[in-house]
């Protein structure tokens, strides 16, 4: 009985050795020597960089586990036994460094305001049960109405600042939004033209609660983007609107053996004046595979100011 005692003892203190030199190696070998620092939050509003550009990088189901000992999903046999959470964290990496983005958005209610270009974050929820039955969450009434809200009293301060600095009528600030599950609506786009695929089945709630109709009123919403359906990686057109899936973006949630990660990056683009940059004039979208190239995909313009105007 002693005997077996020991052997538990020397089990338990082995995997403790194991796990010891595991984080070691996360936290100082693969991470380049050095030491992880939190910055600390600027405090500072989100601006426009000086050639008239402000670039979004979304992270769509990242799904991160437990950093070395996570196992991937969803990937060739050749690369299961040394595929981890570290594959996430070098792609997203890989993507800050090529893309140098000035926001990132992981989907998954708040706002980001930059004057002439307004991000709308919305919580989706998770799971939710309607007449005892389960089904994914939705947005709620109350988000809607704090949404309809926000946006008109952005458009009214946007115009009154824009006035007094311009004296001169100017355009409507343009906005986006972000939240991670669909909304039922998506699944027409199945028989609609559409960038990207279409994958799998769209997961929504069994609940519409009038997202579309909200987004439509408000006027302002070029563009969503959503996320859940890994596999999808398309932009489709409703009413008016962009609904764009980001695509799956970690390694430990699931995927499709054979299909690259991917990321989607937005570019916002500011129209230039005589002498000073104005409203945005255009919102233009691409996606970026985790191969060796990080290949650039499926370019495309979701909304352009009308020349009219």
């Amino acid at each position: 009985m002693e005997s077996q005692t020991v052997k538990w003892k020397h089990y338990f203190l082995y995997l403790a050795f194991i796990y010891a030199i595991l984080y070691f190696l996360h936290t100082n070998l693969l991470l380049n020597d050095r030491p992880i620092r939190i910055k600390k939050w600027p405090h500072l509003p989100l601006r426009f960089r000086h050639d008239g550009t402000f670039k979004i990088l979304q992270v769509a189901d990242m799904h991160f586990g437990s950093g070395l000992l996570s196992r991937c999903r969803d990937v060739l046999p050749s690369h299961f036994h040394y595929c981890s959470d570290l594959n996430t964290t070098r792609f997203l990496k890989a993507m800050i460094q090529l893309e140098k983005p000035d926001f990132v958005a992981f989907t998954g209610s708040h706002l980001a305001n930059s004057s002439v270009l307004n991000l709308f974050f919305l919580d989706s929820g998770d799971r939710e049960t309607v007449q005892g039955v389960r089904t994914y969450g939705w947005i709620k009434d109350s988000q809607l109405n704090w949404f309809r809200s926000a946006s008109q009293e952005l458009q009214v301060q946007n115009q009154e600042v824009k006035y007094v600095i311009k004296t001169q009528p100017v355009d409507a600030s343009a906005a986006l939004a972000f939240f991670h599950i669909p909304i039922p609506e998506v699944r027409q786009l199945y028989y609609q033209k559409i960038v990207g695929q279409f994958r799998e089945g769209v997961a929504c709630s069994s609940v519409n609660s009038g997202v579309l109709k909200t987004l439509v009123s408000i006027k302002d919403v070029k563009a969503v983007f959503i996320g859940h359906d890994h596999t999808n990686d398309f932009c489709g057109n409703l009413e008016g609107i962009w609904f764009c899936y980001g695509g799956g973006f970690g390694y430990h949630g699931y995927g499709r053996t054979g299909l690259a990660r991917r990321a989607r990056v937005i570019l916002a683009e500011l129209r230039k004046g005589d002498k000073e940059w104005m409203g945005a004039e255009r919102i233009k979208t691409w996606k970026r595979l985790d191969d060796e190239n990080l290949s650039k995909i499926d370019e495309q313009v979701l909304w352009e100011l009308s020349p009219s105007r």
